[in-house]
């Protein structure tokens, strides 16, 4: 879901990685411990929340996030609570990244001190205020100035304790004087609409009859200031909670009356009090913010075409692919958007093809083939990811399910053995979960996407026509990427692969790692096997699987998996789960007089129906098979007052959903219209609000059948393409060029350097692979003018947007800081450097 900017979309992503906490503040009770967890939220909106460590001071949580972000948002905030079971959990810190700060600690772990929380910190949100002097004439004849100040509406304000019923109070405030109105409560929205109007009196004449100590004639309009504080109007005993303010010094009218912007809620004033810093302790965080400023498709054309030739030069190595794969400090930097573009444009499989036949050709022993950090590596790991991720689902999620429920002792290890133990007992326990996940991954090359398996064979013919005398190097090839890059570590880390939805806990993370080296041994089929094992115990219990029967399931399932000219993918007929979890539903209104509450159910979507029931595990109440969804689109929040809620249209009604969070809300939204799309009957119209009371919200349509009103969301493809933008991935692209620039430039220096002396100066560029200089020296050429004249399309994006942007609009409010840093930028930037 992109921002709409004028003349382009703008994406944001951030991907976390949530180590630990240390030195946290001990537990007043008697063990001082304390059962923490941590949440991720947008501003104060939680998106994810890691498993809770148990009696810890130093808890460890290694839990990784990754979302696409729907909407803007001023900071990125971590929360440690401590667990209580009888009350609220309670808050011991947060961690609070303003968005113009990501960038600072992009893609590196860093320690941030926890800071204290209270209610006078936490803001979101912005408000809509307008501000008139006027000069009134009394009866007498004298002149007088009064201030009317109009609050039109706030949004984005903060739901506290799962509701938001928002009021403000407007003071006019001098050295001398406070005198406070204020507004209207309005009933459960973050986004309400005032419009009302307080008028204050800011100079009387002389004649009044002051009966305050100071002297009207006397105050000076430049020490006033209006202030607004929000509300939320709270049923509890503890009052009304502050959910922010701002301040508007009256001097502003100086400049211009009326004075009519947007600001940013900001935090209480203090004054002069400052709290004493207080050590909670500190968290580790790794985030990786992203932003992606996407022009239309024809400004990408020249370099996309570039790079979606690459498997067609000779040598692939003057590719503009493979070049990017050179110049980047990190394959997978390169592998990454290069996967997903070629994905989407259908030429993954020949591009593959291309640099692991090069590679090949590089490789001298066939005992390490493919085994690098190399980019056809890099590739075909991101290959099977995007692209396996439902295949590895509904091969071991059950599997793993089971070993993580049922809990048995695997430990093998006899140092490692507890009191009672029996080594008998855990290496039957840990056969048996061997060889339960060793046949459930040899009998699922039926399932095997596609895509996989076009690379499979191309990897195969590379390598046995590579090394004719090695009959088993067919195999390797194959068995190096799908059991040591895939099946292996989501066995081992099944959290990763969202196989399970936390960390394993100790035992079963060991009897996992157990799993998943004998598993990835299997599938190595190398001559020694026991030899294999550095621990003298792993050498002995795999002696259990040195039979032939194995070598054969294994060398049997390879070939299914990397035969051209398979099967039709279509035979597959097994439901695949794509998503799951708990939402809360409007019923449906199925039943005549049936009541339309709102309830809790434990949602289930597969490649075949959409079904929801009271707890995971129960049987359906309700089944939508996905041939009838006609439609999912976001539900207007001023239909019930709620937020983050969609709808799923079908022929007879709409089933109205509210997910947790706006990213819950925004990826049940994609996958549901992914798996729909193809749908005969889908809908070109709909309703962006209920239908209540006799009427649609929207368009006031008495009819409950009456035809939609908005369009629905554009299509997209219903294949692997879905979850792919071919213009982001290109824009991702050059902004790796982009900042890669001076290393182009060598490798250009290099290529003039070996067309003249193709000799001893090869050395002095050792770090790249250059087979035709010539070739690839035109092929920087193209790189370099594509990348340049990107480069000039987004310097007059910024100067066209510099000039036309107003401080104080809806979209950058007064207090923006990222706002108020890019102008100092742009004013600093001389317009040559452009």
């Amino acid at each position: 879901m992109a921002v709409e900017e004028e003349g382009l979309r703008v994406f944001q992503s951030v991907k976390i990685k949530i180590g630990e906490a240390k030195n946290l503040p001990t537990y007043p009770g008697p063990n001082k411990m304390r059962d923490c967890y941590c949440t991720v939220n947008l501003d104060q909106e939680e998106v994810f929340r890691t498993k809770i460590v148990e009696k810890s001071l130093c808890p460890f949580y290694g839990e990784d996030f990754y979302c696409e972000i729907p909407r803007s948002f001023r900071h990125l905030s971590f929360y440690i609570f401590d667990r209580d079971v009888f009350r609220r959990d309670s808050i011991i810190g947060k961690v609070a990244i303003r968005k113009e700060d990501l960038q600072k600690y992009h893609n590196r772990d860093t320690w941030f001190q926890l800071q204290h929380v209270d209610a006078d910190s936490e803001v979101q949100g912005k408000v809509h205020l307008e501000l008139r002097l006027s000069e009134v004439i009394t009866d007498s004849g004298v002149v007088c100035h009064k201030l009317a100040t109009r609050i039109l509406e706030c949004q984005g304000l903060p739901i506290v304790n799962g509701q938001c019923d928002p009021y403000a109070t407007v003071t006019l405030a001098g050295p001398c004087r406070s005198e406070a109105k204020k507004t209207k409560v309005k009933k459960k929205t973050n986004n309400p609409q005032f419009d009302e109007v307080f008028y204050f009196e800011v100079t009387r004449p002389c004649s009044y009859n002051r009966k305050s100590h100071f002297d009207f004639e006397d105050e000076d309009v430049n020490k006033l200031e209006i202030r607004v504080d929000l509300w939320n109007a709270s049923n509890l005993k503890f009052g009304d909670e502050f959910l922010g303010e701002l301040r508007v010094p009256l001097k502003v009218l100086r400049q211009s009356s009326p004075h009519e912007a947007w600001y940013f809620l900001q935090p209480r004033d203090n004054g002069s009090k400052s709290l004493k810093p207080e050590d909670l302790g500190s968290l580790r965080l790794n985030v990786v913010y992203t932003e992606d400023h996407v022009f239309s498709s024809d400004y990408y054309s020249p370099l996309r075409d570039l790079l979606l030739r690459s498997a067609d030069v000779e040598p692939v190595s003057a590719s503009a692919a493979h070049i990017l794969g050179e110049v980047c400090r990190e394959k997978q930097e390169a592998a990454v958007p290069l996967v997903r573009l070629f994905l989407h444009y259908g030429r993954l499989v020949p591009f593959i093809g291309a640099i692991a036949s090069a590679e090949v050709r590089r490789t001298q022993d066939p005992n390490t083939i493919f085994r690098g950090n190399s980019l056809t590596s890099k590739c075909i790991d991101e290959t099977m990811k995007l692209a396996g991720m439902h295949y590895l689902h509904v091969t071991l999620k059950p599997a793993i399910e089971e070993i993580c429920q049922s809990h048995k002792s695997c430990e093998i290890d006899p140092v490692r053995l507890k009191d009672g133990e029996s080594l008998e007992s855990n290496t039957e326990n840990l056969r048996q979960y061997v060889d339960r996940v060793f046949s459930v991954i040899t009998k699922s090359g039926v399932s095997c996407p596609t895509v996989m398996c076009d690379i499979f064979f191309s990897l195969r013919e590379a390598a046995a026509k590579r090394f004719q005398d090695d009959l088993d190097v067919r195999y390797t090839a194959v068995s190096s990427f799908i059991f040591l890059r895939f099946f292996a570590p989501a066995i081992l880390s099944p959290n990763l692969f969202q196989l399970t939805p936390h960390h394993t806990d100790p035992q079963t993370s060991r009897t996992l790692t157990l799993v998943s080296k004998t598993i990835q041994t299997l599938g190595s089929l190398s001559k020694s096997k026991s030899a294999s094992f550095k621990e003298s115990y792993m050498a002995a219990f795999y002696e259990f699987f040195n039979e032939q029967t194995y070598a054969d399931a294994v060398k049997n399932f390879l070939d299914l998996i990397s035969s051209s000219g398979r099967r039709d993918p279509k035979s597959v007929q097994q439901p695949i789960l794509l998503k799951e979890g708990f939402m809360i539903k409007r019923a449906q209104g199925r039943k005549r007089f049936g009541m339309k509450n709102f309830k809790k159910r434990w949602f289930r979507l597969t490649n075949h129906e959409f079904t929801y029931q009271k707890s995971k595990g129960d049987p359906p109440l309700y089944s939508i098979p996905i041939e009838n969804i006609l439609a999912v689109e976001p539900l207007e929040e001023e239909s019930f007052k709620m937020k983050n809620m969609f709808q799923v249209i079908q022929p007879e009604r709409a089933l109205y959903i509210q997910a947790n969070n706006c990213v819950e809300a925004k990826a049940w939204i994609d996958i549901l219209t992914k798996v729909s799309q193809c749908n005969q009957k889908r809908l070109a119209v709909y309703h962006p609000s209920a239908y209540l009371n006799g009427h649609w919200l929207c368009c006031r349509a008495s009819s409950d059948t009456a035809a939609g009103c908005s369009p629905c969301t554009s299509g997209l493809p219903a294949n692997i393409q879905l979850d792919i933008d071919g213009d982001r991935e290109t824009e991702r692209i050059y902004s790796l060029f982009s900042s890669y620039m001076s290393k182009l430039e060598k490798m250009q220096e290099a290529c003039g350097s070996r067309s003249v002396y193709d000799g001893p100066e090869r050395e002095e560029y050792p770090t790249f692979v250059i087979d035709d200089p010539q070739e690839t020296y035109r092929t920087l050429k193209q790189v370099v003018a594509g990348v340049g004249a990107l480069e000039q399309e987004h310097a007059q994006y910024k100067r066209d947007k510099f000039r036309k942007t107003k401080y104080g609009s809806q979209e950058h409010p007064i207090g923006d800081k990222s706002f108020q840093s890019y102008i100092r930028q742009q004013s600093e930037t001389p317009a040559h450097s452009m």
